[in-house]
């Protein structure tokens, strides 16, 4: 199955609402076994599909917090459009270059929470996918988001990734809608401590083409 049949089969309003509710949603099966394949090699083709058809679909979600934050920006409707008009890089919370990445996570290693900081209008979507089996080739390694609301302790989520699933989720911060209106709230994400095998994963910034 190709990238864009991949895509355009997925229950568009569905995850739509998630990620107006949530900040994130899981997006089961996505990905099969020529695709992952082709994603372990890091080949830049199946790259380039995921962000581009990724992108088309998830603009109105982008636009539409843009929106309701007043924030007087949209983006164009195809990836294309949008990296011709964009420049700059992302920054994580220290400071340093983001970039998509390819991660190997062996025995007792882990990623730290960590947040993207937004150049001015960044697509404020990512993915995140895996590539191996939970409980099959490692244990542990599950991937955590954390959510800051205003005056409330963080809330922690737990995503339940398979082998193949995507994960669709806010880069730093996103609207949520509460009883006097619309206010933003922000998000961290982490990979907790593997405990035995190698956990394979890939996180891609939509519009952030670098693999390393």
């Amino acid at each position: 199955m190709s990238v864009r049949d991949a895509v355009d089969r997925l229950d568009w309003p569905r995850i739509e609402a998630q990620l107006n509710e949530e900040g994130c949603a899981v997006l089961p099966g996505v990905l099969g076994e020529g695709l992952i394949a082709e994603l372990l090699s890091a080949r830049p083709d199946v790259i380039a599909d995921l962000r581009k058809h990724f992108y088309e679909r998830l603009v109105p979600t982008a636009n539409h917090w843009n929106a309701v934050r007043e924030i007087d920006h949209t983006y164009p409707d195809t990836l294309a459009e949008w990296m011709a008009q964009s420049g700059g890089a992302a920054v994580d919370a220290t400071g340093d270059s983001a970039h998509s990445r390819l991660t190997r996570l062996r025995i007792d290693d882990y990623e730290p929470l960590r947040q993207y900081g937004e150049r001015p209008n960044a697509f404020p979507l990512q993915l995140v996918a895996l590539l191996n089996e939970p409980g099959n080739d490692f244990t542990g390694g599950e991937f955590v988001l954390t959510e800051q609301r205003p005056r409330m302790q963080s809330r922690p989520m737990v995503l339940p990734l398979r082998r193949g699933d995507v994960a669709v989720l806010a880069v730093a911060h996103r609207p949520h809608k509460g009883t006097k209106g619309y206010y933003r709230v922000s998000l961290k994400h982490a990979i907790s401590r593997v405990r035995s095998g190698e956990r394979v994963g890939i996180e891609l910034l939509i519009d952030e083409a670098t693999v390393a």
